[in-house]
Order: C-alpha cells, then structure tokens, then sequence
C-alpha cells in the first residue's frame, strides 16, 4: 500500500496552473513594418530570405512531460512510502530461572520413575525439568546448578534448545559433594539484575540441606523478595535421611514463605511432573506482543523517473531542432 509521511506537499500539484492563470506572460506592443506581398519583393530583389526569430510551440508530448516531471518531483516531496503486510513480533515478558541441585546425594538410584523403576534422582529430574523447559516458548530460560558452589550453566535466553541440552550435560557431582543453596539464590539474584523485565520467576529443587553457604537460604530469600523475585522451592530427598543426606523440608518452606512462593514436595517422577504442571499454570506463559508495518521510501524512484522523462523531453527538442536547422 502506497502511502505519503508528507501529504501536505501534495497541495503543490496545482500550482503550475496558478501561475499559468495569476501571473500571466509578459506582453510588450512595438513597432513594425508589414509586408503583404514579402515573397513578391524578396523575388523581385534577388534576395533569398533566411531564418530570423522563431518561437517553437510546444507539442503535446512536451506538455505531457512537464506536467508528468512536475507531479513526479511533488510526489516525491511528499515522501512516498510503500507500506507492508503487519509483522506481529512476540518478546518475553517474563524470566524463569531454574536452579538444580546436582551434589553428590542427587546421584542416589531411588526415586520411583514413571514406570514403577527405581532411578537416579538427578536424571528423573532431568526428563521432568527437560520437558518443562520445552513448554516455556516465549519465556527467557536460564539454569543454575549448584553443589559446593553455584554456577549459571546457562543465562537467560529463548533459545530453550540450548537450555535442554545443557540440561541434559549436566552431571552428579560437577559442582561439588556439598548443597550452597544459599549461594545458588543469591547467584540466581545476581543474574537477575541484569534482566530489565519485572516479571521474574526461581524454581529450586534440591534433596538436602544447606550445608556451606555464605549466606543463609532464608536471608538470601529475603533479599530476592525485595528484587520482585519469586521462588518456588521443590524438594525430591529424604525428609527422614539424616545429616547431609536430609531434605530439609522446613528451610525450603521458609525460603517460598519468604521470597512469596510455594514449596512442593516430589515423592516419585509422577509427582515432580505434577508439580511442574501446576506450577506452568501458576505462571502460565506471557508474551508481549507488538505489531509493526515495514515502510520502504520510493522517493529516490519518483525522481529518477522525473529525470529519465525531462531527458528524454529535452533531447526531444533538440533532435527537433536539428532537423528544422537541417530543412
């Protein structure tokens, strides 16, 4: 669709026809001799007349390009721009950061899989969050894992693929025997600063306790509710195992308590998937959305036109001209 940015400079397109009415051609009156018969006396002198002042009329193909250049140059004063079809354009409006608990007890073969198999907690967790994760489109995903020490094993990013197959790489024991669940939040904190979105979402799963962190889960917590966090706190242990080996039930309460959360507790595969499905519709997905028209300007094409015609108007001319000298 053809469209001008300055349609007001279309107001220019009658105004050769002003000036031709309002200020009409100079007319000056002045002497001169008439001779009925200027052949007869040319003849009769012996003198053969020659060419003197000639005003050429203009064609009606002349006229055609003046008027054409004329509208061609206004037009593209007008700034014409060729409209597309609207381009729809869908950015997140919301950062889901996953934190996986990958210490030493995560390598235990004892949580009930889907088909009744016992299996390594981390790698049911791995099939459970994997397809979460693919069902995150329009989300910014990013992934911390944490044992001894807290790392981002992927920033926030759509490229969700990617994500999974970080996942997916992820081993028992990469990050350190011990749990810093401590350290993972305010890691996840951090990464969270750099996002300008205000909808933000930390999911942690763990199977035990803090056992070295820095600082406190619960003050790390407190710190994330006053940066707009949320966190919802998963765990997948034994709350009846004890020192390192105990999931630490009460303190994963308090951190969802505290950074305005919810805890679940995954008995088997069934279960965690569950909780990550009521959890999708705790936070269903969110998109911002804005629609656009690319504009391409025609302009420089309105005057190459105009020039191409007032060219070929003006060799018109002299070509005429040749053959009347020529004659």
């Amino acid at each position: 669709m053809l469209e001008f940015d300055q349609p007001l400079a279309l107001l220019m397109l009658p105004l050769p026809l002003l000036v031709y009415f309002l200020l009409p051609a100079h007319k000056e009156r002045v002497s001169s001799v008439r001779f009925p018969y200027f052949r007869s006396i040319a003849s009769a002198t012996g003198q053969q007349p020659t060419s003197g002042s000639v005003v050429v009329s203009r064609s009606f193909l002349q006229s055609l390009a003046a008027v054409l250049v004329w509208c061609l140059i206004v037009c593209a004063l007008a700034e014409p721009v060729r409209v597309g079809d609207p381009i729809v354009q869908e950015k997140a409006a919301r950062d889901v950061m996953l934190a996986i608990d990958i210490s030493g007890s995560m390598d235990q073969v004892d949580f009930p899989s889907s088909d009744g198999q016992r299996t390594q907690r981390l790698d049911a967790i791995k099939r459970v969050v994997g397809a979460f994760i693919s069902e995150r489109d329009g989300d910014r995903v990013a992934l911390i894992v944490f044992g001894s020490k807290a790392y981002v094993q992927a920033p926030f990013t759509e490229d969700l693929g990617s994500v999974r197959a970080l996942l997916d790489q992820t081993e028992v024991g990469m990050a350190g025997p011990q749990t810093v669940i401590g350290d993972a939040i305010g890691l996840a904190i951090k990464t969270f600063q750099a996002s300008q979105i205000e909808e933000r979402l930390l999911i942690l799963l763990s199977d035990g306790a803090d056992t070295g962190s820095r600082m406190t889960p619960i003050n790390a917590a407190g710190i994330a509710a006053k940066e707009g966090i949320d966190i919802v706190t998963i765990g997948v242990g034994d709350p009846a195992g004890s020192g390192e080996q105990r999931l630490d039930e009460q303190s994963l309460k308090d951190i969802a308590s505290a950074a305005g959360g919810q805890y679940f507790f995954a008995s088997d595969e069934n279960a965690l998937s569950e909780i990550y499905t009521r959890i999708d519709a705790l936070a269903p997905r969110e998109v911002d959305t804005a629609s656009y028209r690319p504009r391409d300007a025609l302009g420089q094409y309105f005057l190459g036109l105009a020039v191409c015609i007032g060219l070929l108007a003006l060799a018109t001319i002299l070509l005429g001209s040749r053959r009347r000298r020529a004659a």
